[in-house]
């Protein structure tokens, strides 16, 4: 992506609506000088102001990406390119991504993680030591379960963290 091209586009297309930058950072929830960092290819907006100025300009957002108006016939090329310049930038990949919310799950669990697995070979322990012996066998059995339970739940956690909300029910069942 040619973050310059993009904002003289954005520029362009700010004076095309008539506004100053201190309007449009007014009507986007930003400030002036935010605008004018976009416009000067300081930085570029998030994904989420992409979408509120494609509706505001009435171009879409492949066009904010490739820094002009697009014929239909050059809509298509430009939107693949424009998807494949965003995952070439993208900062992470969706392993790293993927590996970074398991090791924050596991990090704020750990404590839960230990308290069960103390839990579960004190239990065992007792088992193993008392007339109950033979429910011993059945540990394992619990461990596997509550082993089941918790990576369901850290896999949840996982999939909102990635993909931005809670699953659909027809995924979660």
């Amino acid at each position: 992506m040619d973050q310059i091209k993009i904002g003289r586009f954005l520029a362009a297309l700010r004076h095309e609506a008539g506004l100053t930058q201190a309007a449009l950072g007014e009507r986007l929830g930003v400030t002036g000088k935010t605008v004018s960092r976009w416009e000067c290819a300081n930085y570029m907006p998030d994904i989420e102001m992409f979408a509120q100025l494609s509706a505001l300009y009435g171009v879409s957002i492949n066009e904010l990406l490739a820094g002009e108006r697009l014929t239909d016939d050059r809509l298509r090329t430009a939107a693949d390119q424009n998807l494949l310049d965003v995952a070439r930038e993208t900062s992470f990949t969706l392993a790293e991504r993927t590996a970074f919310w398991r090791r924050k799950w596991l990090r704020d669990h750990a404590a839960l993680i230990a308290l069960c697995a103390a839990f579960a070979a004190g239990l065992w322990m007792g088992l193993l030591c008392s007339p109950w012996r033979a429910w011993a066998g059945f540990c394992p059995i619990v461990w596997l379960a509550v082993y089941g339970v918790l990576r369901n739940r850290m896999m949840i956690y996982i999939e909102e963290k990635l993909w931005g909300g809670k699953p659909r029910k027809e995924e979660t069942s």
